[in-house]
């Protein structure tokens, strides 16, 4: 006898051995055995999940010898021969194949004959979607009142090119995709039945793989067995499917974690050696970072025949939260547009730095766990000028604070420097992820703060509270107006943490902020360095920024949004009382849509 591939001889004959569709098992079986039938099915779902083979099972339902049922016998002549293909009254098309309207039309003259040998005559049109208008035209009569002994039974990949005339004569069931731990254990029992040695790994690789097709998995395994000569290895399965070894990813995100540039290139170039597709890569290890972060979130989760398992509740207690949602960010970005890169190589390196540069500077690699982190940032060493020290500080000096406009219960003593410290346990805060064109932006920010930069031209202003020119030295004076600083300085994504800040004191040599409760996500140490950075170049002296969670909230951010929306209402306001509108109310009952309203900037 001649072989029989995997995915034809283990074809589910019963709806007890069909496996992950129990919804529509149960739908079916209730109807059946309440003799609740409905004269047409459509079953919808991608290839390989059971359409035809379920549209066989409720075939044998129907005419089984021993009568309408959920169980089928599968001994007697309907039930045997609907196995082997042979039952005269079943009759199954090939919509792609018959797909104009003269083939419909002698199929729907054969209906109105009574059954040969069975209970109904049932018809199978596979693939129905590719039927053309004239066909489903020609079969709507017909498939809304059928005669008595006539089912229907339509399957399709994409229900969405089925008229809707049709979809409203049939009872649908979606199908869904099967989830990999169905098709590991039915790949496993029917190797343990074929007595073909395998290694749950390589079953894991075919799972992934098939990608939700039972038939695509069982392909699979049978191209696995004769690659592997009569067993399923996961060596000879990665090399069959030229899946990237999960070894090449733990080693990238190690290599992060350590800011080990060197070692991220080097990996990259032994895969390309390798002639592995960088953007497979990518899809990969944006997988295995989904599955480190399942992992910090439901550790149980995390299957226990998973081989990676150990190594990734390893990195979730290595990577904060925040950073998995950054690379896993880049890492998309990065697959999206590794075709316009010069090349794949260019590409792929080019996430894996980006990834580097935005990774944060509180990792412990030596421990492999978070490290506490104190929010209070101070700039990197730089020569002083003196003289711009001087008149800094005769600006910058204690009792400013008393003239200054931040309300005085808000005011920090000079002595205490504020500090928090961010421990492990805390829930991680969400973590405003850059988009891609903030990237671009970055990349045009000079952070170069050793460098000499020239003194900043700001004009002067006639009121109160701005930032004014000292004539004298040429240095910038600040006296207490924050939001005008924020708008002065060059930020790029630091911004948004600059327009969340409340200044609470100020001296010669630090500044004191805070930030309210419902931003304290933004307090990562990058754009602390960065908001450091911009302000120490601003006034060319070295300054300590502190950061405390809390204050009153009169920040420029919500000053901006309290201006945006007197100004809206100011808008709105104006409209509704302009003459010319209020006539083209009256007289042609015309309505004001608000949110078509802007104001004028």
């Amino acid at each position: 006898m001649s072989y029989q591939v995997l995915a034809r001889k283990w074809r589910p004959k019963s709806f007890e051995t069909l496996v992950g569709q129990d919804h529509v098992v149960r739908a079916l079986t209730n109807a059946l055995e309440q003799n609740r039938l409905h004269h047409a099915y459509l079953f919808t779902g991608t290839r390989g999940v059971g359409k035809t083979t379920l549209a066989r099972i409720l075939a044998k339902s129907f005419n089984c010898g021993t009568g309408i049922t959920a169980k089928p016998c599968g001994v007697c002549d309907a039930c045997t021969e609907i196995d082997r293909g042979r039952f005269v009254d079943l009759i199954e098309v090939d919509a792609a194949s018959n797909t104009q309207v003269d083939a419909m039309r002698d199929l729907l003259d054969n209906a109105q004959y009574a059954p040969t040998s069975g209970r109904f005559k049932v018809y199978i049109i596979d693939e129905v979607h590719m039927l053309s208008k004239s066909a489903f035209n020609a079969m709507l009569k017909t498939l809304e009142e059928p005669p008595a002994h006539v089912k229907f039974i339509l399957a399709t990949t994409d229900p969405q090119k089925v008229p809707v005339t049709v979809l409203s004569r049939c009872l649908q069931f979606n199908l869904r995709q099967m989830a990999g731990t169905s098709i590991i254990g039915h790949l496993q029992n029917i190797l343990t039945q074929e007595n073909i040695p395998y290694e749950p790994t390589a079953l894991h690789l075919i799972s992934r793989a098939a990608d939700g097709s039972m038939r695509d998995a069982l392909s699979l395994t049978d191209q696995a067995i004769a690659y592997g000569g009569q067993a399923v290895n996961e060596s000879e399965v990665r090399a069959m499917l030229g899946a990237i070894d999960q070894s090449y990813l733990f080693q990238l995100l190690e290599a992060l974690l350590a800011n080990d540039g060197s070692g991220l290139i080097a990996q990259a170039k032994i895969m390309e050696a390798r002639s592995i597709s960088f953007e497979a890569a990518l899809n990969d290890l944006a997988q295995l970072i989904h599955q480190v972060a399942m992992a910090q979130t439901v550790p149980d989760s995390v299957a226990d025949d998973l081989p990676e398992r150990e190594a990734l509740l390893a990195l979730a207690q290595k990577i904060p939260a925040e950073t998995l949602q950054l690379y896993y960010q880049i890492v998309l970005l990065g697959r999206r547009d590794i075709g316009l890169a010069p090349d794949e190589f260019a590409g792929f390196t080019m996430s894996l730095l980006r990834m580097l540069a935005f990774t944060p500077n509180d990792v412990n690699q030596k421990n492999g766990v978070v490290k506490s982190t104190t929010v209070t940032q101070v700039a990197t060493e730089k020569p002083v000028n003196k003289s711009a020290s001087a008149a800094l500080a005769s600006v910058l000096k204690p009792e400013s604070v008393a003239t200054s406009p931040v309300a005085p219960q808000a005011v920090m003593p000079q002595s205490v420097t504020p500090q928090i410290e961010l421990a492990q346990t805390a829930t991680p805060a969400p973590v405003e992820v850059p988009t891609h064109a903030e990237f671009e932006e970055e990349i045009t920010i000079e952070d170069d703060v050793a460098s000499e930069s020239a003194p900043i031209d700001i004009p002067v202003s006639d009121e109160a509270g701005q930032i004014d020119q000292a004539e004298s030295t040429g240095v910038s004076r600040f006296n207490g107006n924050w939001r005008g600083l924020v708008d002065e300085l060059k930020l790029g994504l630091a911004r948004a943490l600059a327009q969340h800040c409340e200044l609470v004191t100020y001296d010669a040599n630090s500044i004191s902020l805070t930030v309210p409760e419902s931003q304290k996500h933004l307090l990562l140490p990058n754009y602390q360095e960065k908001l450091t950075s911009a302000i120490t170049q601003h006034f060319d002296q070295r300054i300590k920024l502190q950061f405390s969670i809390g204050g009153t909230g009169n920040t420029p951010a919500k000053q901006i949004s309290q201006e945006r929306a007197h100004a809206q209402a100011n808008a709105e306001a104006a409209i509704e009382e302009d003459c010319f509108v209020q006539a083209l109310i009256q007289d042609f009952g015309a309505q004001i849509i608000p949110n078509s309203i802007k104001p004028i900037q």
